[in-house]
Parts: structure tokens; sequence; C-alpha cells
């Protein structure tokens, strides 16, 4: 159903997970999407586009054509926007990249990897389900763990980047969007080796 790519259409899709509207702009869970205004500063092109339940922009990147998605399903939904633009534009898991946030990860830290389990991120849990595999890659952006075991996670990943944890957040969503053009142009080894 995903192979051979529609002629003159779309090799990748970049999908940046947040959640829409102002009341979660600058939040944890947001980091994807503030990765896509780092996308829209570098390659000059508008994330606006409504399509396939996501804002969506086409870019080239190193002679690829580039769909650049920000769902606009919320975040436990993200499956429901990215597996249309991949049945449509007959893209392969293998290059679905998807940016997300990871409370595992101390904040600022990244991790590349080209398959694995959704690490209890709903987002990712949903384009598994959607997609029926694990196998797409993914650039994950630390945002912490929460400072108590008992924190509720849901207040965790939707509370705001305080001081040097903002510092930190604004470095990390600029090394994200670099970590997307070299996946993309010089492959996952490179990626890997350089922002691991």
């Amino acid at each position: 159903m995903f192979f051979g790519t529609r002629k003159g259409g779309v090799s990748w899709l970049v999908v940046f997970l947040g959640n829409p509207g102002a009341r979660y702009s600058g939040t944890r869970h947001n980091v994807g999407f503030m990765t896509a205004e780092t996308a829209e500063k570098k390659t000059g092109k508008r994330i606006t586009r409504l399509k396939f339940k996501a804002l969506t922009a086409a870019a080239e990147l190193g002679g690829e054509q580039v769909l650049l998605m920000k769902p606009q399903t919320f975040m436990n939904l993200s499956g429901d926007a990215v597996q249309p633009a991949a049945q449509f534009y007959k893209v392969p898991p293998a290059h679905i990249l998807v940016v997300s946030d990871d409370v595992s990860l101390p904040v600022g830290r990244l991790r590349i990897r080209t398959k694995g389990s959704a690490g209890g991120h709903n987002g990712l849990k949903s384009i598994i389900a959607r997609l029926g595999t694990e196998e797409f890659p993914r650039i994950r952006i630390g945002v912490g763990a929460p400072p108590h075991p008992d924190y509720d996670m849901a207040d965790w990943v939707l509370s705001s980047f305080k001081n040097q944890d903002a510092d930190l957040i604004e470095e990390a969503v600029q090394r994200a969007w670099e970590a997307v053009e070299t996946y993309i142009t010089q492959g996952p080894d490179r990626a890997m080796n350089q922002f691991n």
C-alpha cells in the first residue's frame, strides 16, 4: 500500500507532534511544533495549508520532496493525520520522520531512532496503530521527567519550560531541525552519530 512514490510527489513526511491551540503553545508536549517553527524559518515555507487533518507545507531538502506536517488532531490521534498522507503519497514507513517530546530524556537531549516502541507516548502510539508498524524513524527531544514520582504526567507534559530549561529547549529545537535535514540528506547513521 505504501511503496512506490507518486510521480512528482512527496518522498518524505516530516511530522511534528503537538497539540493545536494557544493554551498548549510552549508546553513540553509541543516541542515538535516548536521544531516546526524552526523549520519554517530555515526553509522559508509557512506550514499553514490544511490537508490530511494537518497544517502542511511542501519543501525540498537535498533534492528530496518533503511534506512538513503539524497534525491538528490533538496528540492522541496523530495517526489520523499521518496515515492518510502516507497512503496518498505512497510514502513507506521508513520515510516518515516523526519529531516528538520524550520525558525519559534530560531537557534538551536528542535521541534519533530508525524504529521502536511508543515508549508510553500517545502520539507515537496513535501513529503506530494507524500505520500498523513501529518501523518509522523518530527524533525525540528530551523534556525531562516530572520532579517527583507522584506528579501527574498529563500536568507535567502540558507545563511550560522555565529559566535554563527554556534556553536548553530553544537550542534543542534548532538541533532537532538540523537532525531532520541530516537524516533525510545524509542518512540515519550520520544523523545518529552527529546528534545522539
